[in-house]
């Protein structure tokens, strides 16, 4: 397990109960370096949408937690908030929330000379993921897969 990848999941661990108490989801976290600084994003959901209080109440009791445990030697920025409208779609917990919604998919590399599609969610696997582009079903291999998110539609 990566170094990311550890600090992730003990995040998680730690936010698992701060969430429960606070009425809200995990939906994702995620450590980052960008530029110079790294960022540890928490994001978390409920079903009629979070708000600041949310937000500020799972902040302080997170912030709270990992200065107890203090795993993470480097200094970093404590992010969280809803996922957002456009919200990528990363696992598969997200992806079967998904399915029927419409979906932007990003490619690492063309096919048929084109880098992004988009459609309706219609399945996947642990392989492959298939939209609907109107009536026609699209599969495309996961691997090849850069990003997946919600389509945004005003």
């Amino acid at each position: 397990m990566s170094k990311r990848e550890t600090y992730e999941a003990k995040t998680e661990s730690l936010l698992l109960p701060i969430a429960e108490a606070n009425g809200v989801e995990i939906y994702d976290v995620e450590y980052v370096k960008e530029g110079s600084d790294y960022y540890l994003r928490a994001y978390i959901d409920k079903p009629e949408g979070v708000n600041i209080i949310d937000c500020e109440n799972v902040s302080r009791a997170l912030s709270d937690a990992l200065d107890k445990e203090d795993f993470i030697p480097e200094a970093y920025i404590l992010e969280v908030s809803s996922p957002g409208l456009g919200r990528t779609l990363k696992k598969d917990k997200h992806l079967q929330k998904s399915i029927g919604e419409e979906v932007e998919i990003k490619l690492f590399k063309p096919i048929d000379k084109c880098k992004e599609f988009a459609g309706v969610l219609d399945c996947f696997d642990a392989d492959s993921l298939t939209i609907l582009e109107g009536d026609v079903p699209r599969t495309f291999a996961r691997n090849d897969i850069a990003l997946i998110r919600l389509a945004l539609d005003f």
